[in-house]
C-alpha cells in the first residue's frame, strides 16, 4: 500500500521562500536601478539646458567638465578630498535635521490627534511660524541657538518639520474608527489606541514624509551653514562664486544631486519593507 506525502505544509513554507528571494533581490536592486536612471536624467537635462541657453564656458560647466574636475589631471584627488570634507559636514548637518524634524513631527502630530485643544492651541503658531520666510527666520535662529550644531539642526529640521507634520496628521487621523473601539472596548487607553491602531496606520504618511524631507533637510543644512556656520558645502558654494571656482561649484551640486537621490531610494527601500509588515495593503509612492 503507498503512502502519500504528508509535508504538504512544509514544502509550501519551502516554495514561498524561494519565492520570496527573488523579490528580496529585485527591492534591494530597486533604489540602485532608480538612483541610475535618476542621475541619467538629471545628466541629459544638464546638457540640454546648457545647449539651450549657450551660456559662457567660464561659468557654466558641462558634466563631462565636472569628470575632468573630479578625475582627471594631477589636482584631482585634491579636488576630491575638498569637495568629500565639504559634503561631509553638510550631510552630518542634514541627517541631524532631518532626525529631528521627523521625530518632533511625530510627537507634535500625536498630540495634536489626541488632544483638540492642544491643537487648536498651537497650530495657529505652527502657521505664522511657517509663513515666515526661513531666510528671514536664520538670523533670529542663530541668535537663539548658536552657530554651531544646535542651530543648525533647528534651521534643518524647520523645513522637514512642517510638511510632516501635516502629513502625519492626516495619516494619524486615517486609523480605522473600528480597530480603535475595539482597542478601547478591551480597556485600551487613549496612548494605547495611538499605539497599536493609529501609529501602524501612519506607517505610509511617515515615509511619504521621510521621502519629502530628505532634500529639504538639505536645503536646510545648506542655508545654514550658508548663513549661519561658514562651514560645509553651503559656505564653500558661496566662496565658489565669489572666487570663480565654477568647477568646484558645479560639482558639489552635481554630488549633492546624487546624494539626495540615494537617500531617498534608500528611504523608499525601508518603505517597502515597513509596509509589507506593517500595511500589507499599501503600495509605496514612487
Amino acid at each position: 500500500m503507498s503512502t502519500a506525502p504528508v509535508d504538504t505544509g512544509l514544502n509550501a513554507t519551502a516554495q514561498g521562500t524561494s519565492g520570496d528571494l527573488p523579490r528580496r533581490m529585485a527591492a534591494m536592486l530597486r533604489p540602485l536601478a532608480n538612483v541610475v536612471v535618476t542621475m541619467a536624467a538629471v545628466v541629459m537635462l544638464w546638457m540640454i539646458f546648457l545647449q539651450i541657453f549657450q551660456l559662457d564656458a567660464l561659468v557654466a560647466k558641462s558634466p563631462a567638465d565636472v569628470w575632468r574636475y573630479l578625475f582627471e589631471g594631477g589636482q584631482a584627488g585634491a579636488h576630491r578630498s575638498h569637495l568629500a570634507s565639504g559634503l561631509g559636514r553638510t550631510l552630518g548637518d542634514a541627517g541631524l535635521g532631518f532626525a529631528a524634524g521627523l521625530a518632533g513631527a511625530v510627537a507634535v502630530s500625536l498630540i495634536f490627534v489626541l488632544s483638540r485643544s492642544v491643537e487648536q492651541a498651537v497650530l495657529p503658531i505652527a502657521v505664522v511660524v511657517r509663513s515666515v520666510p526661513l531666510v528671514a527666520m536664520t538670523p533670529l535662529i542663530t541668535l537663539v541657538f548658536g552657530r554651531g550644531l544646535l542651530g543648525t539642526t533647528v534651521i534643518s529640521g524647520l523645513v522637514v518639520f512642517f510638511p510632516a507634520l501635516v502629513t502625519l496628521s492626516f495619516g494619524l487621523r486615517s486609523a480605522s474608527r473600528q480597530a480603535a473601539d475595539l482597542c478601547r472596548a478591551h480597556g485600551g487607553g487613549d496612548w494605547v489606541v495611538a499605539r497599536k491602531v493609529m501609529l501602524p496606520s501612519a506607517v505610509p504618511a511617515f515615509f511619504a514624509s521621510a521621502r519629502v524631507g530628505v532634500p529639504g533637510a538639505l536645503i536646510g543644512a545648506m542655508l545654514a551653514e550658508w548663513l549661519s556656520t561658514g562651514q560645509g558645502l553651503g559656505y564653500a558654494m558661496l566662496q565658489d562664486s565669489s572666487t570663480f571656482d565654477y568647477d568646484h561649484l558645479w560639482a558639489s551640486v552635481a554630488v549633492l544631486t546624487l546624494a539626495s537621490a540615494l537617500a531617498y531610494n534608500i528611504i523608499a527601500a525601508v518603505e517597502a519593507i515597513a509596509l509589507a509588515r506593517f500595511a500589507p495593503n499599501s503600495r509605496p509612492g514612487r
